[in-house]
């Protein structure tokens, strides 16, 4: 499965580094566009000054691990496109352009599913998203989010919970499933 990450959902840290752990595991293959990228980018200046500069090195690290993820639509493709935002359909066309299966944005006002569905793309909020990955790959998805958690515990000094963690990164049914989830024994 191919998916679009918007920039809604990669600019967060902790939702971006749970969706990219379940791509890591082979899941789904990740797919964006410069422009995508450089949304994230000017979004994280509103952080301070070090916030732009911080999520340019993430990008430059995005990059270089996921070199295939970055597609340019084709020239044209854009222009026959409609959406209720002008300013998102970049992101329909990269869809396009990476014959993509899903867009993951947080964004579903701007993406109704009729218009996505005329080109072959369906949307989904990243929630829902990572809940139907764990649905079916349970043991995957758990390993992935805890890496993200242990992680996010090293750099904050701080305990979490999955739950808790997940919650705050707007992926509460997530958190819930996982907290909720017994570990196979293998």
């Amino acid at each position: 499965m191919k998916a679009v990450l918007d920039a809604c959902v990669l600019y967060p840290t902790v939702m971006r580094e749970v969706l990219l752990a379940v791509a890591a595991e082979g899941l789904f293959r990740p797919l964006w566009s410069a422009r995508i990228l450089e949304e994230w980018a000017r979004a994280a200046a509103k952080l301070g000054p070090g916030g732009e500069a911080q999520a340019r090195g993430e990008i430059a690290l995005l990059r270089a691990r996921w070199p295939e993820a970055e597609l340019r639509p084709a020239p044209g493709v854009e222009a026959r496109l409609w959406l209720p935002d002008a300013a998102d359909v970049h992101v329909l066309a990269t869809g396009i352009a990476g014959s993509a299966d899903v867009i993951v944005t947080s964004n579903a006002a701007d993406f109704p599913r009729g218009l996505l569905a005329e080109e072959g793309l369906r949307r989904e909020d990243p929630d829902a998203f990572l809940r139907a990955l764990w649905q079916d790959h349970p043991d995957t998805v758990a390993r992935a989010a805890e890496t993200v958690r242990a992680e996010a515990e090293r750099l904050s000094g701080e305990r979490w919970e999955i739950r808790r963690l997940l919650k705050k990164a707007r992926l509460p049914r997530l958190g819930k499933a996982l907290a909720g989830q017994v570990p196979r024994q293998g």
